[in-house]
């Protein structure tokens, strides 16, 4: 099953292969190695898009991940904005809000920001996945330091074979089984034509080297799932990825695909000097 959307993509990392409809699936049979627990202030522009209306106050209604790069800017999935995951426009799900320097979504630390403006970039296709992108303006700025340096068009971050960490408070079986505090995977950055591969096109995405990137292990295991798209993928301490879309989770031959961040930054003219 395609795996992308919200309450959307998450740190599992099983053995087996479990396709991400296999609810019924006894825990006994499940594997999950790769995620593991991880304090926000390592990690400080990992937040959380929230909204208790929509998604019930549980986990504080959170639904999608995002990235702070600026100190009232996130980036996240156009997917997560979309009116499949929110039942309508951004504008009209009046709670909508940012959590930030929260680890356990239970708790009451850290800060609920609300959402003064969204932008879903234009270009997104649901199809094939490409462009899937969107900006989320704070009504109040967060501190400087939680915002991460983005990765411009050829930065060695990006380099096949190269280790970075992906966030997320989202499915850590592929079976609907969510966490309540922040979690880490470390995976690799891997070759495009392996991701070419994986996803020539159909039903459930096209690979396009241009605009995605993709990361996990060739074997399968360490990957995101439902819960964490828009999340932050980081490698060499700079955004390279946003979390976006695949075919089950940590499954072999299908490793996880994300948003290029050099891309969004040519997209939005965020590359010129």
């Amino acid at each position: 099953m395609r795996r992308r959307l919200a309450r959307a993509v998450a740190l599992a990392a099983t053995l087996s292969v479990i396709p991400v409809s296999a609810g019924a699936a006894e825990a006994s049979d499940r594997v999950v190695i790769g995620g593991f627990p991880v304090d926000v202030a390592q990690s400080p522009w990992t937040v959380a898009l929230a909204s208790r209306d929509r998604f019930g106050g549980t986990r504080a209604g959170q639904f999608c991940g995002g990235a702070v790069v600026g100190p009232s800017t996130v980036l996240t999935a156009a997917h997560c904005l979309g009116r499949e995951a929110l039942g309508g426009p951004p504008e009209r799900v009046r709670d909508l809000k940012v959590i930030a320097g929260r680890t356990d979504l239970t708790d009451g630390s850290g800060r609920e920001v609300a959402v003064e403006r969204t932008w879903i970039n234009p270009a997104y296709d649901g199809a094939s996945n490409s462009g899937d992108f969107a900006v989320v303006g704070l009504a109040e700025p967060l501190p400087r330091e939680s915002v991460v340096e983005m990765a411009p068009d050829g930065d060695p971050a990006y380099t096949a074979g190269g280790a970075a960490t992906v966030y997320g408070w989202g499915d850590i079986s592929g079976a609907g089984e969510y966490p309540s505090s922040l979690r880490a995977a470390p995976v690799r950055v891997l070759a495009d034509e392996v991701c070419e591969e994986a996803y020539p096109g159909g039903v459930d995405g096209t690979y396009d080297a241009r605009t995605m990137l993709c990361a996990g292990e060739t074997e399968g295991g360490r990957d995101a799932c439902q819960g964490d798209s828009g999340g932050p993928l980081v490698a060499q301490g700079r955004l390279i990825g946003l979390v976006s879309w695949g075919i089950g989770c940590g499954r072999a031959g299908n490793p996880g695909v994300y948003m290029r961040v050099s891309e969004i930054m040519r997209a939005l003219g965020w590359d010129r000097s």
